[in-house]
C-alpha cells in the first residue's frame, strides 16, 4: 500500500524552515522557493499547504507559540509536583518567553518577524496582539490563585500587576535579544532572574496557606 503522507509533519518542516531562514538570513529572505529549499521539498508541495508568504510566517508563529507553550506547561506541572509558590513557577514560565539560548534566540526573532509584518497586515496584527492578551490573562490568573492562597494580598487588582510583570519581562527579553553578551557591565542575561525575582517579590509578598497542609498543592499559573 502507498504509504499516507503524514501532512502535520509537512507543516512542522515547513515551519521549520521558515524558523531556520528568519534566525539565519532575516525575514526578507523567507519566500516560497527559498523555504522548500530548505525543506527539502518541491515547490509545489509547499503551496498545496500554504501559498503565501504571509501563510508560512503565521504558521512559523503558531508553531512556535505552541512550543513555548509546552514548556512552560511543563515547568508548571513539575511546580506542582514539587509543591513550589506560584512566584517560583511563574518566574520559570516567564523565563522561557526570553531569548538566553539559541532555541529561544530563534523563536524570539521569529516572533518579533511575525510582529514587524503585522504593521502592514491587520490579520496578523491582530493574532500577534491576541498573544500578548492571552499572556496577560494567564500572568493575571497566577496573580489571581496567589490572592487565593495568600502569596499576593488581597486588595491587589491582578490587571496592572500582569501588565507590569509581562512589560517587563518583553523588556528583558528585548533587551537581552540586542545585547546577548553585554557591551559593558554585566550582562544583561546575568540580570534577567534577579530582575524578574525582584518584580514578583513585589507582587506575591507572602506566603501560600495551603503549603502548611499535609496535602495539596498551591494552584499554579494557568489554573483556577
Amino acid at each position: 500500500m502507498p504509504r499516507i503522507a503524514d501532512h502535520e509533519e509537512r507543516r512542522r518542516q515547513i515551519a521549520d524552515a521558515v524558523c531556520e531562514l528568519i534566525s539565519q538570513h532575516g525575514l526578507d529572505t523567507v519566500t516560497v522557493a527559498r523555504t522548500a529549499a530548505v525543506a527539502g521539498m518541491s515547490v509545489g508541495l509547499v503551496q498545496h499547504y500554504f501559498r503565501t508568504k504571509d501563510e508560512m510566517l503565521l504558521h512559523a508563529f503558531h508553531e512556535v507559540s505552541a512550543r513555548i507553550r509546552e514548556r512552560v506547561e511543563a515547568r508548571i506541572r513539575a511546580g506542582a509536583e514539587h509543591r513550589q509558590p506560584i512566584s517560583g513557577v511563574l518566574a520559570e514560565a516567564m523565563l522561557e518567553y526570553i531569548p538566553l539560548d539559541e532555541v529561544r534566540r530563534t523563536e524570539f526573532r521569529v516572533s518579533r518577524a511575525f510582529a514587524g509584518r503585522g504593521l502592514d497586515a491587520p490579520a496578523l496584527a491582530e493574532v500577534d496582539a491576541e498573544a500578548a492578551r492571552q499572556l496577560r490573562k494567564e500572568v493575571m490568573r497566577a496573580v489571581h490563585n496567589g490572592k487565593e492562597c495568600g502569596e499576593v494580598e488581597a486588595d491587589l487588582d491582578p490587571w496592572p500587576a500582569a501588565v507590569r510583570l509581562t512589560a517587563v519581562m518583553e523588556g528583558l527579553a528585548m533587551q537581552v535579544y540586542r545585547e546577548p553578551a553585554g557591551a559593558s557591565g554585566v550582562a544583561v542575561s546575568e540580570l534577567v532572574a534577579p530582575v524578574l525575582a525582584a518584580e514578583l517579590a513585589a507582587v506575591f509578598t507572602g506566603e501560600c496557606r495551603q503549603y502548611g497542609k499535609q496535602t495539596g498543592t498551591a494552584a499554579p499559573p494557568g489554573d483556577d
